[in-house]
């Protein structure tokens, strides 16, 4: 028996390396693809980080989450915002689907209820 609501956590995919991108695109053709590029020396990343960890309540079995530092690894960061066309950003998520960012936002608008919403349809 269960008792409440199960509580689901991200599973984050580390992204650090150049020739995840490549794989990551291929991947995107089956499922979405979240990204979120994360500042570790900036309390508003944090704040934002903490937030939708703790509003992610639900399994999203067609989505696969990667984290990327990106003070370590600004290159790569660099190179995702040319790859799908978006202003570098820090804190900032993108949604990934068929080679295309299809959703793309930074600091506090990024709000789970709109994710939410990407991610299911």
């Amino acid at each position: 028996m269960v008792y409440g609501p199960i509580e689901y956590t991200m599973e984050w995919n580390s992204l650090n390396n150049p020739d995840q991108l490549e794989d990551l695109l291929r991947e995107s053709a089956e499922k979405k693809i979240l990204i979120f590029k994360h500042s570790t020396s900036c309390s508003i990343s944090r704040t934002t980080l903490d937030r939708l960890e703790r509003n992610w309540k639900e399994d999203f079995p067609n989505t696969k989450s990667y984290f990327l530092d990106l003070l370590s690894y600004r290159a790569l960061s660099t190179s995702i915002a040319e790859r799908f066309g978006v202003v570098h950003e820090s804190p900032q998520v993108l949604v990934i689907h068929k080679g295309k960012s299809i959703y793309d936002r930074s600091h506090f608008d990024i709000e789970f209820s709109q994710l939410k919403n990407v991610l299911k349809n």
